[in-house]
């Protein structure tokens, strides 16, 4: 960990030698440090050579062959550069308090063309709407000061996966298959758990939510969540269940199947909240935003999802229904189910279920400030190193602000004045 009564170039030193160590390439620490200087530098791109311009804009067109070469085809591994940076970050965020997320998300970068690896027609986030874009899957550990993300990896497409023509020239490796975002997701919390990481409940979106097998997988590895879900989900009310077996009629194997009746089903959590007296909703307030405190009212009942339980021989466990339903809407605008302890408080639901807001910051910022959708090559192992790389960097700008008595951020680092005629390619003015 570094010295707090170091200077921020000496932290920054100390932390690009760390992180030289787990990339383990001997002549890779100057692109290295120059690759994150470029990064965490101000600028309109961070591609590659608008960053070799920042960082030697005496000789940009060496040194733009030299990061290039490091960032597309350079010999190191990825997950150890963000094994690195995400430890760094976490010994400087625990200081606050221990870590009490991780929160599982995805973030969608538009790219025009179909050539970059990964991109195809989806759910882009950033647009709103379904458009050419390459996703990414991640993990991030939080608590109530900051988040990192410890986990990031390209969603390949099924069409992609599937097409070993495109597959060879993006350099995919032979191991990767089509896998749904939500088996990414575990696949990652295998491994970080398997690193040690300090296990705490699961946070993610109704993207997410809604897959009952996300939610079992969740539960089989012994972890709580609280994800989000759709209002057509549907749950018994509170105190009921599913049928029991038809009664065995002395033939044949006896009846296993739990059921359902007319008479006898379960709710949407839409309908259910309907249910709910008004006096059950409180307002909870959850965290201090630009424009004061945020708060809205919540309801919060125990219920048994009910996800085709007609092929089970036994309901499922209880766990928690949040409801959001501010007073200024006529029907609830977000629903979560939880497994955390049935004596969680409602303001402790609230909290843990909200706290997702972080991770929607942090991919801000690391696509406006520190330039995560910016890079314009197309392989699969450029994807990741820029990818790794950027966390890398903001891994750093989120330690120094989460230090007890933070310095002016960043203002070691300057860049050197760039040629006033230099134009990046494919710009038409400065950049």
């Amino acid at each position: 960990m570094a010295n707090p009564k170091q200077s921020g170039h000496q932290r920054f030193e100390r932390y690009v030698d760390e992180l030289h160590r787990a990339i383990r390439h001997a002549d890779r620490r100057e692109p290295l440090e120059l690759y994150l200087t470029g990064l965490l530098l101000p600028g309109e791109r961070k591609s590659v050579e608008p960053m070799a311009a920042r960082v030697d804009p005496h000789d940009v067109s060496a040194r733009h062959q030299s990061l290039h070469h490091f960032v597309a085809k350079g010999p190191w591994e990825a997950a150890n550069l963000l094994r690195a940076a995400s430890d760094f970050a976490l010994g400087v965020i625990e200081r606050h308090g221990p870590v009490s997320a991780w929160i599982v998300d995805d973030t969608g970068m538009p790219k025009k063309g179909r050539h970059s690896v990964g991109v195809t027609r989806q759910y882009c986030g950033p647009l709103g709407k379904q458009d050419n874009c390459q996703v990414a899957v991640s993990v991030s550990l939080a608590n109530a000061v900051a988040s990192i993300p410890c986990a990031y990896r390209l969603y390949l497409p099924e069409d992609w996966a599937g097409d070993p023509i495109r597959r060879q020239k993006a350099g995919v490796p032979s191991s990767i298959v089509f896998r749904k975002k939500w088996q990414i997701a575990l696949d990652q919390i295998d491994e970080l758990l398997s690193e040690g990481l300090p296990p705490a409940p699961v946070i993610a979106d109704a993207g997410y939510g809604v897959a009952t097998a996300f939610r079992e997988g969740l539960t089989e590895r012994g972890i709580p969540y609280a994800v989000g879900i759709t209002a057509e989900t549907t749950v018994w009310a509170p105190g009921t269940g599913p049928l029991p077996p038809a009664p065995w009629s002395g033939q044949g194997r006896p009846p296993r199947l739990m059921r359902r009746a007319p008479e006898h089903s379960p709710l949407s959590v839409a309908e259910l909240a309907q249910q709910i007296a008004s006096e059950s909703f409180q307002t909870v307030a959850w965290r201090e935003g630009t424009r004061g405190r945020m708060k809205a009212r919540y309801a919060a009942v125990r219920v048994r999802p009910a996800h085709r339980d007609t092929w089970r021989s036994k309901p499922r466990d209880e766990e928690w229904l949040l409801i959001e339903w501010p007073e200024t809407e006529t029907k609830p605008t977000k629903y979560w189910l939880s497994t955390v302890a049935e004596s969680a408080s409602l303001e402790d639901l609230v909290n843990l279920a909200r706290t997702r807001w972080r991770i929607e910051r942090d991919f801000q910022e690391l696509k406006d400030e520190i330039g995560l959708d910016h890079y314009e090559g197309r392989g699969w192992k450029g994807f990741h190193h820029h990818g790794a790389l950027c966390i890398a960097a903001y891994a750093f700008l989120v330690a120094e602000r989460a230090r007890l008595s933070p310095p002016a951020p960043l203002s070691f680092l300057q860049a050197p004045e760039i040629p006033k005629d230099f134009r990046p390619r494919g710009s038409s003015r400065a950049s």
